[in-house]
């Protein structure tokens, strides 16, 4: 991850525009009047949440991500936007060393050794007897070929060195087998296979990189009953969520992520059709995963096992969601002397109970309507944890009542709308037959609660999620690591772009301002003549913009382009800038239908004409579709 991104994932756009605009909630969205220009009489300045991005669609007509918003109200450049915006977001910046850059090579390499052992389990589970048993054990749980494949599941054989004997005659090292955590140390000396005789499920980031694995005993007496990788240079089990490389871009289009404790939970229910699910592969939810989640949606419901250590897993995750995804500042006094909350909700948590003895995969696929009720009906945080304490006890003893209210009360005074605070400190008074008056003594120390709250806002019909998510980003970085790889990229797109009467590449392709800033740098590479383009960019690009370097290797990426402009891999190229344009139209798009959505002032001074730019969008799309479906191959 780069600083970037990093600082994308710790700050929300809602929360710096709203710093100096009056933002109103509408559906998944937020409106309010532009800052970059005189208007009163519509709000025309929009906020994405689910893109972190705006647009302003009156006079200015124009908009970005997170850094162009600020540089834009601040007269910053993107580097002093970035230097004060890490500093906000707790992020350091520093510049690579040498030496950090080699890490950075090793932990792409760790990955292919990575990659090699996923290919191996799997001709391990498709190609070998010993292989069938895992296989009828993943038919018995329902799961179709189709879905095996999709997460590439395999089989560990029951040897002590299969795959190490595997990947050594491929010239990976011992030490490498190590540092990946495929194998473990003999305390006399050498090493052995770590996974054996044992279902084996590949482990990805969020961008979709392999990282570790999980293994699942086929023998019931074996232990432990599942197995992950060791923490190593790219797998730490308490930084990610096992799943949310598939499961990212449904939780974006169902605004909502459902937490389910093991590896099959997630798979089952993703055959089933409910592809917004992820797994902790622990029983403890951390900070760093909730801070993962909070990218793609904040809408949560946690759907762990019934047993005891379930529920505890619960509890102590509902713990962690509270003190990162709800935590509140101190109050302050804006310019008319009205207190306001510094932070606010941040997101909806709830919980689903499950029926005792069954897992998420085994409602999932034998009936996916029960599946759906249950989420539909999860519970909020209060409500559960009341429910759940009250099960367990006898709440006739007065000490248990008092036991339960000295646990439920400090949630309910963390809920910051009055109205909902008061109806769970209701419920509560019912559930254990006291008077309120007793609970509101208890809570405030002797007197009544003065705490403040804000007016939530109100929920208006939703649009449809943007197409633009992680995948978009991954797209943009594909685009410029092809033109760091050879700047005059550039000049072959653009006469493409002209053939189908498409305007030229333009800094306004690329939604994320790193992006936008690098390719700024390779157009005045193009213009200038004094120096070698890709001399002239390297010796400029800043510490920060140069992670996209290190992240991959542009001469490995694109051997071809440079000396072969005729091989297959320029027409992969140019469909990458066509898809690119294409996403932004479609984006646009959207936007304009949220718009159209809106009560506006058409006489507003300066305001746009939607049919006009909807109908222009629409004939540039056909001809990027005229251009992808024809193919390419001009010089």
């Amino acid at each position: 991850m780069t600083a970037v991104d990093d600082i994308k994932a710790r700050l929300d756009i809602v929360d710096i525009v709203s710093e100096t605009v009056k933002l109103r909630h509408s559906g998944k969205n937020y409106t309010g009047f532009c800052p970059f220009h005189t208007n009163t009489k519509t709000p025309a300045f929009v906020v994405f949440p689910d893109t972190q991005t705006w647009r302003c669609f009156g006079q200015c007509n124009e908009g970005g991500d997170l850094f162009n918003f600020v540089m834009k109200r601040e007269g910053w450049d993107f580097q002093e936007t970035l230097r004060r915006l890490a500093e906000r977001a707790g992020v350091t910046l520093h510049e690579y060393t040498p030496e950090e850059q080699e890490k950075v090579e090793e932990n792409e390499h760790l990955r292919e050794v990575l990659s090699m052992a996923v290919t191996f389990y799997q001709h391990q589970l498709r190609n070998t007897e010993a292989g069938k048993q895992a296989l009828d054990y993943l038919y018995g749980r329902k799961l179709t070929d189709e879905t095996i494949d999709a997460f590439a599941l395999g089989y560990a054989p029951d040897s002590w060195d299969a795959l190490t004997n595997h990947l050594t005659s491929r010239s990976v090292s011992i030490q490498e087998l190590n540092d990946a955590g495929l194998v473990s140390e003999r305390g006399s000396g050498g090493v052995y296979d770590r996974f054996r005789h044992r279902l084996v499920i590949p482990i990805r980031d969020d961008r979709g990189r392999m990282a570790g694995f999980g293994g699942r005993v086929l023998r019931e007496d074996d232990v432990p009953k599942y197995l992950n990788s060791p923490k190593t240079a790219v797998f730490d089990k308490g930084r990610m969520l096992y799943g949310l490389d598939m499961a990212r871009r449904d939780i974006r289009l169902k605004d909502q992520v459902v937490i389910v404790e093991g590896y099959l939970d997630v798979i089952g229910p993703y055959q089933a059709g409910f592809k917004n699910c992820v797994s902790p592969m622990g029983t403890a939810l951390t900070e760093d995963q909730f801070r993962l989640i909070k990218r793609y949606s904040r809408r949560i419901v946690l759907a762990l096992d019934p047993d005891a250590a379930g529920q505890k897993a619960t509890l102590r995750g509902l713990q962690t969601a509270r003190e990162t995804l709800e935590r509140e500042g101190d109050p302050i006094f804006d310019s008319r002397g009205l207190m306001q909350v510094e932070g606010r909700l941040k997101a909806d948590i709830r919980v689903t109970a499950l029926p005792d003895g069954l897992d998420p995969d085994e409602i999932a696929l034998e009936d996916p309507e029960r599946w759906a009720q249950l989420v539909a009906e999860a519970k909020p945080v209060v409500t559960h944890v009341m429910e759940t304490l009250a099960s367990r006890a006898d709440v006739d003893d007065p000490k248990v009542k008092e036991e339960i209210a000295n646990q439920v009360l400090p949630l309910i005074e963390d809920v910051k709308g009055s109205v909902e605070r008061e109806a769970y400190r209701q419920r509560l008074a019912r559930l254990l037959q006291v008077d309120e008056r007793a609970l509101v003594r208890q809570s405030s120390g002797g007197a009544p609660s003065r705490r403040r709250s804000f007016r939530p806002r109100q929920k208006l019909p939703q649009m449809p999620a943007s197409p633009t998510d992680n995948t978009h980003r991954q797209l943009e970085g594909a685009c410029i690591k092809a033109l760091l790889a050879d700047p005059s990229l550039v000049h072959f797109v653009d006469r493409t772009f002209r053939t189908y009467e498409l305007a030229s590449l333009q800094a306004d392709d690329f939604t994320h301002t790193d992006f936008k800033e690098t390719f700024k740098l390779v157009k005045l590479a193009l213009e200038q003549d004094a120096e070698n383009p890709i001399d002239y960019i390297q010796q400029r690009l800043s510490e920060p913009l140069r992670d996209l370097i290190l992240e991959g290797n542009q001469e490995e990426d694109f051997p071809n382009w440079r000396f072969q402009p005729n091989a297959p891999v320029l027409e992969s190229l140019l469909n990458m800038f066509i898809r690119l344009r294409r996403i932004r139209i479609d984006e646009g798009l959207d936007q304009l239908v949220f718009l159209q959505s809106q009560e506006r002032d058409e006489e507003e001074e300066g305001a746009l004409d939607i049919s006009k730019i909807a109908l222009e969008y629409v004939k540039a799309r056909a001809r990027l579709d005229q251009a992808l479906q024809q193919g390419n191959r001009l010089t």
